[in-house]
């Protein structure tokens, strides 16, 4: 059977779904720097069932936001099944189960990264799941499996590949580890060993170079950037230059407020100017981290109301003597 997935290979750079950050403008930054797919906020299955607020937005999306994933979480396998009934009716195409967040309030559900201390019933869900989408177009993102040093990954992803997942995304940290501790890419190597499907890398990709030590390392089929986009969008940009063999640009006063700019105006693009307001108070600070006088920078922008505001302070510290990060 013919597959419908777009390319999944090492100079197409993946957005992680970030919870509370991955909005459409935010997706959408990131793809003019680079990024090839992106992934929605984690969206409860239950909760798009029920119409709660604020899924709506969480699927806000448009046609430069493409190939949108949008990642279900959940453990009732008749919500999971009826939220991509209904978002297949709605147009979207490519899917994946969360079973990687290893956050209390969705563990404690039975969902997330809980999802692998049972891997039959994951696979279960996984089957029903993967028999409502088009061929190759239903992911899942898993751990080393929930138990520290009891990895049930192999064993998953080798059911997954046979029931016809489009590709698996793995964190190499146990779910019980939570982020502590250090993401073991070993593991990758040896799941990539296993495999056929595309498998691709998430778990301390901070900086580009990460991301291209990962690659040569483990022979994975793309990258999934998380923290590293939060902190910086144009991630993508510099690891596509890494990869191929040119000098990326360097990061600076002018760049990251390039980029601030860009940001306010995509928010009211896309009629989430509110919202984009309330973002601006924990984005904005977070690509700043390691500017001349950030530290005062990122504390006051807390405080402002407006994005005027905001590039006030901004264009302060732009006077501090120009200096690479």
């Amino acid at each position: 059977m013919k597959k419908t997935l777009f390319p999944i290979t090492p100079d197409k750079p993946w957005l992680a779904p970030l919870a509370g950050y991955s909005d459409l403008p935010f997706r959408l930054l990131c793809h003019e720097y680079g990024c090839s797919a992106a992934v929605t906020e984690m969206v409860s299955a239950k909760g798009l069932i029920y119409n709660s607020p604020g899924t709506k937005e969480l699927l806000q999306t448009c046609d430069e936001d493409s190939p949108l994933i949008v990642q279900l979480f959940g453990s009732e396998e008749p919500f999971l099944v009826q939220s991509i009934e209904r978002l297949r009716e709605a147009g979207f195409r490519y899917f994946d189960l969360n079973c990687g967040c290893p956050v209390r309030k969705v563990v404690k559900t039975g969902s997330g990264a809980a999802l692998l201390k049972e891997p039959e019933k994951l696979l279960g869900i996984a089957k029903s799941m993967i028999n409502e989408v088009e061929p190759g177009c239903m992911g899942f993102k898993i751990r080393l499996g929930w138990y520290v040093g009891q990895p049930v990954y192999l064993q998953v992803a080798t059911k997954l590949e046979e029931l016809g997942a489009g590709w698996v995304t793995m964190h190499p940290r146990f779910g019980a580890q939570g982020f502590t501790g250090h993401a073991d890419w070993s593991h990758l190597k040896t799941l990539k060993e296993h495999v056929s499907l595309p498998v691709i890398a998430s778990g301390d990709l901070f900086h580009a170079e990460d991301a291209m030590q990962c690659v040569e390392q483990t022979g994975v089929d793309s990258i999934m950037f998380a923290r590293g986009a939060l902190n910086d969008p144009s991630i993508f940009k510099r690891y596509l230059h890494l990869l191929r063999k040119e000098e990326p640009d360097s990061n600076s006063w002018t760049h990251m407020v390039g980029m601030v700019r860009r940001l306010s105006e995509l928010y009211p693009q896309h009629d989430m100017e509110r919202l984009g307001l309330l973002k601006m108070r924990t984005l904005v600070p977070r690509f700043l981290k390691g500017l001349p006088g950030a530290r005062a920078i990122r504390r006051d922008i807390v405080f402002c109301k407006s994005w005027d505001d905001v590039f006030r302070i901004l264009e302060a510290g732009m006077n501090e003597p120009e200096e690479e990060i």
